[in-house]
This record gives structure tokens, sequence and C-alpha cells, in this order.
């Protein structure tokens, strides 16, 4: 009777630890790179806490919570100088978040048109264009703000001298006063059915391009979001009592009151960064552009296309894909310039954080608060912009 031998696995070889083996020499090498990276920031960070410690400077963010003690001229959420400093740089950054929004958009709105321009074949257009996307980007920012900024404030007269081109609109070294909405709920659902309607829209928009791809037939997706942005606006109005007082600025003394104000520095900062990265703007899209093959022009032109309809259908949509990378550095560029805001007086977080240091002698956290502000902003751009580019990207099947 023959005696069955049991199956023994095969032995594994033994794992020698070599400096010939280059995957031990990469471990090695990342890991006293890793321990030298962690001693440098631990002697960096003790030493200025012993400095600190010696010279008797506070450290820490309690000061967030006293009494911050300073005005602050502009700000979009109520603030007086008896809140807190934490509050004192949530208006700063809040005033930040305002001029860089506005400013992406109007510069995305003035960059594309100026480089659709350059490619006019109107040779004053396309040289106008030119001369324009020249001078804008070889004039430092810093020298723009102060251009215009000057141009403002030293060629209007006072507020008794205001000029009143239409009614209720009044041009002064003040600012621009116009009249705006009184505080009422309805106006404010009127917002929230107005962001409302933008995201159904969105939403719209992407059932209708699923649809198109499975079956070459999409939503009318542009009437529908014309009749979401009337109808929910609207609706909001209505509910919230259809509020109708206008608060219309009045001269009363030396200066005005009521309406909005856009002050003579926010009016400058803007227009400055609008003006500047819109030049840069008009470049990326003028190339993007030109990067599209011109047998797409031609079979769109075949097919009895308008010109602007074959921009619109078809050259613009892929030249986005080249677009859209270097305008995500022109919008994180636009951001960081607006720290350049300090330099004519527009409230900012830079601004803001500087008052604050400057009366606290918390130099490090006030910085390490600037950083964080800019960084986060960034990073959130950056994030909507690579979603936004990968969802443009072309899909192989």
């Amino acid at each position: 009777m023959a005696h069955s031998s049991e199956q023994r696995p095969p032995a594994h070889p033994r794992t020698r630890l070599s400096w010939n083996d280059p995957k031990i020499r990469a471990l090695v090498y990342q890991v006293i790179a890793l321990a030298a990276v962690g001693w440098v920031a631990w002697f960096l960070i003790s030493n200025t806490l012993n400095n600190l410690a010696t010279r008797n400077i506070a450290t820490g963010f309690g000061f967030l919570d006293r009494e911050s003690g300073f005005a602050i001229g502009e700000s979009l959420i109520a603030y007086t100088p008896a809140d807190t400093y934490r509050r004192a740089i949530a208006v700063g950054i809040v005033n930040t978040l305002r001029v860089a929004a506005l400013g992406i958009v109007f510069a995305t709105v003035v960059g594309t048109l100026i480089g659709i321009a350059r490619l006019s074949k109107n040779w004053l257009i396309a040289k106008l264009a030119s001369i324009y996307v020249e001078v804008m980007r070889n004039v430092p920012l810093l020298l723009q703000l102060f251009f215009w900024y000057a141009l403002i404030t030293e060629n209007t007269a006072g507020p008794r001298q205001a000029l009143n081109p239409l009614p209720g609109f009044f041009i002064s070294n003040r600012g621009v006063k116009l009249p705006w909405v009184a505080e009422a709920a309805g106006f404010d659902y009127a917002l929230y059915g107005l962001l409302l309607a933008l995201l159904l829209t969105l939403l719209v928009a992407h059932v209708s391009r699923k649809r198109r791809y499975q079956s070459g037939r999409g939503l009318p997706t542009g009437r529908i979001g014309v009749a979401l942005f009337i109808a929910l606006p609207v609706a909001g109005w209505l509910i919230g009592g259809a509020p109708t007082q206008i608060d219309v600025p009045e001269l009363r003394g030396f200066n005005f009151v009521g309406g909005l104000t856009l002050s003579p520095e926010f009016a400058a900062l803007l227009v400055g960064l609008v003006m500047y990265t819109a030049a840069f703007i008009a470049e990326i899209v003028r190339s993007g552009i030109q990067a599209v093959p011109k047998g797409q022009t031609e079979a769109a032109n075949a097919l009895g296309l308008r010109a602007s309809l074959v921009l619109r259908l078809v050259v613009l949509p892929q030249a986005l894909r080249i677009i859209v990378p270097p305008m995500t550095s022109q919008y994180l560029n636009l951001v960081k310039n607006s720290s350049l805001a300090v330099a004519i007086g527009y409230p900012d977080i830079v601004s803001v954080v500087n008052t604050t240091l400057n009366q606290t002698g918390q130099a490090i956290e006030g910085v390490m608060i600037i950083m964080a502000a800019y960084l986060t902003v960034s990073l959130t751009i950056s994030v909507f912009m690579n979603w936004y580019n990968k969802h443009i990207a072309l899909v192989e099947r």
C-alpha cells in the first residue's frame, strides 16, 4: 500500500536587506529626508517660542475674543469698535471675498471679449485690443491701483457738488451712492430664490447633457433656466410680502444718508484688478481659440452656421479644454493680488490684520491668519476649477 506524501507549499525565499536593493535605498532616503524636515520644523518652532518667552510676548489666539477698539470704514456685515478682533477679521475676509468674487466675474467677461477682439478681422478693433493687452500687462498692478484711485478721488467734487447723472445716483470723492432695496424679508426670499434657480439650472443642464449622450435629444436648458430665474425670485418676493421700499440716498449736511455706497477704495481696487487680470485672460482666450483646428471652423461654415454660432457652439466649447487650466492660475493671482488693497486703504484681510497685530503685538498669529485665509480661498478655487476642467474633458469611449 503506497503512502501518499504530503504536499508542502514551496518555501518563499528570505527577504535580504541589501543596500544594493533600490527599494531599500529609496526608503532610507525618504526616512532621512522626513527626519530632516521634522528636525528643521521643530528647531524653528522651539526657537521662536523661546525667543517670544524671553521677550515676554504673549502667544496663542486668545486675543481674538478681546475688544478690537478700531473702526472699519467699509463692511458688509454689522461691525462696531466694541466688537472682538474675531469679528473684525471676519469683516476683512468678507471684504476680500467681495472684491475677489466680483473681480473674477468681470475679469472673465472683459478678458474674453478682448481676446476675441484680438482675432477680429477689423484692423482697428484688433490693434486697439492688442494695445490694451500690451499696456496693461507691462505696467505693475500697484501703479495701476494708484492711478485709478487718484483718477476717482482727484477728479470728483465733494458731496455738495456731487455729480447727479440719474435720480438717486451721486458720484463724489466719497464714492458712488445709488438706490438700494430696503431691509425686508421679501428681498431676502427673492435672493434665496435666485440662488435656488441657479442650482436648479445647473441640475437641468446636467440632466440634459446625460440625455443627449444617451438618446441624442436634450432638454431646452436655456428656456427652463430663464423661467426659473424669473419665477423663483418673484415667488420669494411675493411670499415675503411683496415689499416695494427702495432706500434712496439723500444729501444731509455734509454727507449722504441711505442707499448703497461704493467707496473710492473699493472702486479703484476692483477696476485695477479687473483691467490688469483681463489682459492676461485675453491672451489665454486668444491662444485657446487659435489652438482649435481650422477644420472645425470650416466644417461649421460648410453647414451654413453664422459666425457668431460657429464661435459659440463649435470653437469656444473646444477651446475651453485649453483655456481652463491657465485661467485657474489667473483667478488665483487675482485673489492674491487683492492683498495690494492695503496700499490704497481698502479694508481687506491684510489691512485689518495689520491693524490687529499692531495693537496686540502678536505678529506671528496675524500672519498665520492671513496665510490661512488666502490658502483656503485659493484651494477652494483650485478644487472647483479642477472639477470643472475634468467635467468638460473629452471622455474616451
